[in-house]
This record gives C-alpha cells, sequence and structure tokens, in this order.
C-alpha cells in the first residue's frame, strides 16, 4: 500500500484546521435537524450539491431525528436496504424518498 504524501506542518495544520471546521458543521447541520430548523428533505436536496453535506453518513442523520436514536436508524436502514457506511451522496432516487416517506411516519 503506498504511504501517504508527506507534508509541511503549515500543510497538516491547514488539513487539520479545515476537517474541524467541516466537523463543526455537521454537528451545527444534525443539531439543527434535531430541533426540526433543517428537514430531511431538504438536507437531501442540498446533498447533490453541497459536498459537506453529500459527505454525511445516513445513519449519523437519522440518529439526528427527533425520536429516532440508533436501534430505530439502523433498523430503518435495514429494512430500505441501506448500507450503514452509505453517505448521503450515495443514496439513490427510492432510497431518499423511501427514508422521506419512513421518517414522517415517525
Amino acid at each position: 500500500m503506498p504511504l501517504p504524501p508527506s507534508l509541511t506542518p503549515e500543510q497538516r495544520s491547514a488539513a487539520l484546521e479545515k476537517a474541524a471546521e467541516a466537523r463543526r458543521q455537521r454537528a451545527e447541520l444534525k443539531e439543527k435537524l434535531k430541533m426540526g430548523n433543517v428537514t430531511l428533505s431538504s438536507l437531501l436536496d442540498r446533498a447533490s450539491k453541497e459536498e459537506l453535506v453529500g459527505k454525511m453518513k445516513v445513519v449519523s442523520v437519522l440518529e439526528s431525528l427527533p425520536g429516532i436514536g440508533k436501534v430505530k436508524a439502523r433498523k430503518l436502514m435495514d429494512q430500505i436496504g441501506i448500507s450503514e457506511t452509505r453517505r448521503l451522496q450515495g443514496l439513490g432516487a427510492n432510497q431518499r424518498a423511501r427514508l422521506i416517506e419512513e421518517t414522517s411516519r415517525s
């Protein structure tokens, strides 16, 4: 397996800062989802346009929805046929529609 490119301390610092900022923004989005300020359907629409949203894991987003915990999120994903490692940008149209349909019932 090839080794990753060696980075200068400045490049490493910049990469770490960029990653930390992305984590903060994803956490903020999940909090907005939890509070009801953002809907799952709007988040799914943004996934194809925004890299930050598209790279969020489906299970993490579902767990952020009110009334859905870790067990229910995984059960729902299994029922729809979504892998636990799937990210929002990797969902198909039918999977998106089923997620919206199933979570609106909850």
